[in-house]
């Protein structure tokens, strides 16, 4: 199992990126709250990780917080929840806003989240209630000394990039466009996409 990767991040296309280990990439697919408080590309970067072994491939998740990867096993433990749906629930608000809307029985905030339905909703919060580990206040996990955060000029179209990355967390291609209008002028594809999620969860 691999539990953790310390290295340089060597390239970032939400909601891929790939972290060079001693000569070797890691690709990996992180949420995209992970992929904003990553530094810039070519900055040394610590990762908390989560392997999954499937018959077709190896899958390996990134998380800034160790808090995060827990509660992605935890939400891939309930059933008909998957990698996909996990990682695009970690998007769409982070840890602490969601165990308040599993306490608070706040359905309808979860329903703004991509591929989840009222009934779906219903079942997050019926089974994670009694799922949470003792949560603490958790320091990110990516090393950011000395870095900005901001992504490296790459000469890829920050829009297309950030309208695929919201695709692929199952939001449809119309749905996606019309989360970024007006988004233009955000500095990097990470931030572009955090504020169309940020502006989708608030209805």
């Amino acid at each position: 199992m691999i539990g953790r990767l310390r290295g340089t991040l060597i390239d970032k296309q939400p909601p891929w990126l790939v972290v060079d280990v001693a000569g070797v990439g890691y690709e990996l697919e992180a949420s995209m709250n992970t992929l904003v408080a990553l530094p810039g590309t070519g900055e040394a970067v610590s990762l908390y990780t989560h392997l999954s072994v499937r018959d077709d491939a190896h899958l390996l998740y990134g998380f800034a917080r160790e808090q995060e990867r827990a509660l992605f096993r935890a939400l891939i433990k309930v059933n008909g929840i998957g990698a996909k749906l996990a990682l695009a629930i970690l998007s769409g608000m982070d840890e602490e806003a969601f165990i308040r809307c599993v306490m608070d029985d706040d359905a309808k905030s979860l329903t703004r989240l991509p591929g989840v339905g009222k009934k779906t909703a219903e079942r997050l919060i019926i089974e994670m209630r009694d799922r949470f580990p003792h949560w603490e206040p958790a320091g990110s996990g990516v090393d950011l000394t000395g870095t900005t955060g901001a992504l490296a000029p790459s000469g890829h179209d920050t829009l297309a990039d950030a309208e695929a990355a919201l695709v692929s967390l199952g939001y449809k291609q119309t749905e996606a466009a019309r989360m970024l209008v007006g988004l233009e002028e955000e500095a990097s594809t990470e931030a572009m996409i955090k504020a169309a999620l940020s502006r989708r969860m608030a209805g």
